[in-house]
């Protein structure tokens, strides 16, 4: 699944293609993605201009005067930058022609993606309860040490939760908690303030390093300019369960938390 970083760079890949642009049409070859997506488009969208490109959490937000368009990428969605008139795949759902000749297309084989509508004035109600940006000054230590404390839940299902803090997913935190030397598994309420402080930090300069790198590329996903991320060559703990850890040499165990792999070094992680 695109993480924030990808995200974050399919962002930056459209941004310049997309922003100050009308857009002149909209084609919805497959409106059923996960939610179904809003039949006013087709009569809304035309005609308006895209202001700004931005990201809340994981959505995509193309902002206009009129309100904004939040994209999803879901499990194996992409956005990709393309000549209009570009031949049609399978799995290419929608297009939003721009006035500079380019479209912008959604493609998403598992159609776990979505793309919504929220009007001016208004909050879309999945946006209403998320946690804050992780690289915002609003998620900082005191904050996270709020959020822990009395809390028996495992450190990493905490910094997973969308209400806690927003992108944090399970590659980039597997990641943060290895470079700050934290067990995914302890409870998050017996970790210490300066070790939490810590996690706050790697959580900020993973993301950022990843961000920088073009994100994490694995299975489907590619970024808005068809180029890949090469995060993924720099991993210390994601998916290397029984290799050896790159800074002690002890094999990775793996273990299961809330559904999810998590991958750790039994020697480095306390």
């Amino acid at each position: 699944m695109p993480e924030l970083p990808e995200v974050e760079t399919t962002c930056r890949g459209i941004a310049p293609y997309t922003e100050a642009q009308t857009i002149t049409a909209i084609t919805i070859r497959q409106p059923s993605l996960r939610w179904p997506i809003p039949s006013e488009l087709s009569e809304l969208l035309p005609g308006q201009r895209v202001e700004r490109v931005s990201r809340r959490a994981k959505y995509i937000q193309l902002e206009m005067a009129r309100g904004v368009l939040l994209i999803h990428l879901g499990m194996s969605g992409s956005l990709r930058v393309m000549p209009l008139n570009s031949p049609v795949g399978k799995h290419d759902h929608v297009d939003l022609e721009l006035s500079n000749g380019h479209l912008i297309r959604f493609t998403d084989p598992r159609r776990f993606g979505a793309i919504l509508w929220q009007a001016n004035n208004t909050q879309h109600a999945l946006l209403q309860t998320l946690g804050p940006e992780p690289l915002s000054e609003a998620f900082n230590p005191e904050y996270l040490y709020r959020c822990c404390t009395g809390r028996k839940q495992p450190i990493k299902q905490r910094i997973m939760d969308n209400h806690v803090v927003v992108g944090v997913g399970n590659i980039y935190a597997s990641e943060a908690l290895f470079a700050s030397g934290i067990d995914p598994r302890r409870a998050a309420g017996r970790i210490s303030k300066e070790r939490l402080e810590r996690l706050v930090g790697e959580i900020k300069r993973v993301l950022d390093y990843a961000i920088t790198r073009g994100g994490t590329t694995l299975r489907d996903f590619v970024g808005g300019d068809g180029k890949p991320g090469y995060f993924q060559q720099e991993l210390f703990v994601y998916g290397r369960k029984g290799e050896p850890c790159k800074t002690c040499g002890h094999p990775l165990k793996e273990v299961r938390l809330g559904q999810r792999s998590s991958v750790y070094c039994p020697q480095c992680q306390r």
